[in-house]
């Protein structure tokens, strides 16, 4: 592994492990207190709620938890593919791929104290804010916080042994820290899940809402769904970070190789971002189908009341991450000789992802005067009203989907020329098997307005096993076919226009405002219960805020998020070090 000793850092790195930990002894100190005091009786019982000056308590509350979160994305999703781009060097023996899981460890060390502050302070303003919840939730939870805090004072020692480790230890031994590491984070994850998913739908309780069962109280109906949805999630959303931070060091970079080395970080993070976007529709019908199985009230709440609208901004959040992931993956074609003869299947590929987003985006009930629903014979459009249901919006996605494979696929074709025998053939079984599974995804969504509702919900199922199968098997039969192909010409690394680097900007944005959407709907969907059915919410703020109200809160969350996130940029950027010199003219 390449030496990346930095003296200079040592007062950091006991700085950076000393703070967190700190922060994680005082929370811990306040939960035990907490729970004493609910023991003791009388000062907890007195207060049920406080009141936080001048936004609230929930909009505080909301707010340093959405950052909490993000932040807590983005340090558990690092280290996953730090690791595989690690071991990928170590296996290949290319130095290029050490340096770059190096670079992205190294904005780990500023976010993970960043993100033990905020959930410190998240804690303390749960407990001092809302003390009735808080005291409840430890009563059900309170051996779990113990093995959580120890989760997390292992996360420090695996982090900052994995980063100041690197060139240090043995290459085996390294990857082993890194392991743990990230084993330790799918851990600390999943207990925090738990907590979560309980206020939903809570499970291991009696009647009374007292404990019966700890493990069904973890184990709830939607907890291993979240766990599955918020990887996948953090995944993508940490991918799109570090590809936004190699479009600010490209975009500030002053030589040829560090404009190339941070061309190819930007399209990595990318590359990781979409990858894990494009199961994580899966993932949500998934949830979607727990909810409506634990309780159909909830689940109508969630797609057919209240927060329908909030799913129709989703879909525009969501199309405009697809459009600009393949814009990016079409402008990066630009930097590859020999990808030229496929520009002419761009305009196509962009019609199907305009018609795609359509669809997806069209709403079922259209908001309308008086006059305006009489001209339309009522709240649904009589052409456009078909398209609002769940079997085109399905449909559209998974057609998306595909497309956004196909141009991938066309840029790994780029410079390639293969030389297999039956290339010709291998063509046309690709062409068949995508062409087969568009129809089939289509028949099943017309399918769809002929059957009951019940019906019609498993018709996903075979829908994403379908887009799923097609993905895997062309991938496999595209592997073999290019194995040993001719090279046409190198890939220039380096040599991209500045708009891509913007689209990988605002593909990092996009994704943090939907994560903050997609909190506000899990937790707002309990509409006035702080546990579902078990306690009510009956606090000043135990109300729906408006589309508008939430669409500001998470704005202003996003952008104190990316305030955070650009002094972290600049940090890390004052300990960079130059490029080794390795080239990167060779394919990535």
């Amino acid at each position: 592994m390449a030496n990346c000793e930095l003296p200079a850092e040592r007062r950091r790195a006991c700085l950076g492990f000393g703070l967190p930990l700190a922060f994680l002894l005082l929370a811990a100190s306040l939960v035990l207190a907490a729970n004493g005091a609910q023991e003791g009786g009388a000062v907890t019982k007195a207060v049920e709620y406080r009141h936080f000056p001048v936004i609230g308590s929930r909009v505080a509350v909301w707010i340093i938890a959405q950052l909490h979160l993000m932040f807590g994305a983005f340090v558990l999703a690092v280290p996953m593919f730090a690791l595989i781009i690690e071991f990928i060097g170590y296996k290949t023996g290319d130095k290029r791929y050490d340096q770059l899981a190096y670079e992205f460890t190294r904005l780990l060390s500023v976010s993970f104290s960043f993100t033990a502050s905020l959930g410190a302070l998240l804690t303390f303003m749960l407990f001092i804010l809302y003390p009735k919840v808080m005291n409840y939730l430890t009563q059900i939870f309170s051996w779990t916080f113990f093995p959580y805090v120890l989760l997390f004072f292992l996360e420090a020692v695996f982090l900052y042994s994995y980063y100041y480790g690197w060139g240090k230890f043995h290459p085996v031994t390294h990857l082993l820290i890194g392991l743990a590491l990230n084993l330790v984070g799918i851990g600390i994850i999943f207990i925090a899940d738990a907590w979560l998913t309980f206020m939903n739908t809570p499970r291991g309780i009696d009647q009374a809402g007292h404990l019966v069962n700890l493990w069904e109280a973890i184990n709830n109906y939607i907890w291993m769904p979240i766990n599955i949805h918020r990887l996948i999630a953090n995944i993508s959303f940490g991918g799109s970070i570090a590809a936004a931070y190699g479009a600010y060091r490209f975009l500030a970079s002053s030589t040829p190789e560090e404009r190339a080395h941070y061309d190819w970080m930007g399209y990595v993070g990318n590359f990781i971002a979409i990858s894990a976007l494009l199961p994580l529709p899966f993932a949500g019908y998934w949830l979607g189908t727990e909810i409506y199985a634990y309780s159909q009230t909830l689940g109508v709440v969630l797609m057919g009341g209240t927060f329908s609208w909030l799913f129709i901004i989703q879909a525009v959040l969501i199309g405009n991450l697809f459009l600009a992931a393949n814009y990016y993956l079409w402008v990066s074609m630009q930097r590859i000789e020999g990808a030229e003869r496929y520009y002419r299947f761009i305009k196509y590929l962009l019609a199907s992802i305009t018609l795609c987003f359509l669809v997806w985006a069209t709403p079922h009930s259209l908001v309308a005067t008086v006059q305006e629903a009489r001209a339309m014979g009522g709240q649904h459009h009589p052409i456009l009203g078909v398209l609002g249901v769940m079997s085109a919006k399905n449909t559209a996605v998974n057609i998306l989907i595909l497309t956004t494979y196909i141009s991938f696929l066309l840029y790994r074709r780029g410079n390639k020329e293969p030389t297999v025998s039956w290339a010709r053939t291998g063509n046309l079984i690709q062409f068949a098997i995508f062409a087969f599974a568009v129809v089939f995804v289509i028949f099943l969504g017309v399918y769809g307005y002929f059957v009951e509702a019940k019906v019609r919900i498993r018709l996903s199922v075979p829908q994403v096993l379908t887009v799923l199968l097609t993905m895997i098997v062309v991938t496999l039969i595209d592997v073999f076919m290019f194995k040993n192909a001719r090279i046409k010409g190198p890939i220039r690394w380096g040599e991209m226009p500045a708009r891509s680097q913007y689209a990988l900007f605002f593909i990092a944005i996009t994704f943090a405002w939907t994560m903050g959407l997609m909190g506000y709907v899990r937790s707002g969907m309990r509409q006035h219960w702080h546990v579902y059915n078990v306690m009510k919410d009956t606090s000043p703020d135990a109300y729906t805020p408006t589309l508008g109200f939430a669409a500001n809160v998470i704005t202003i969350t996003v952008l104190i998020f990316f305030s955070f996130i650009a002094v972290i940029f600049w940090l890390t950027g004052l300990t960079s070090k130059k490029s080794s010199g390795a080239k990167w003219e060779a394919s990535a």
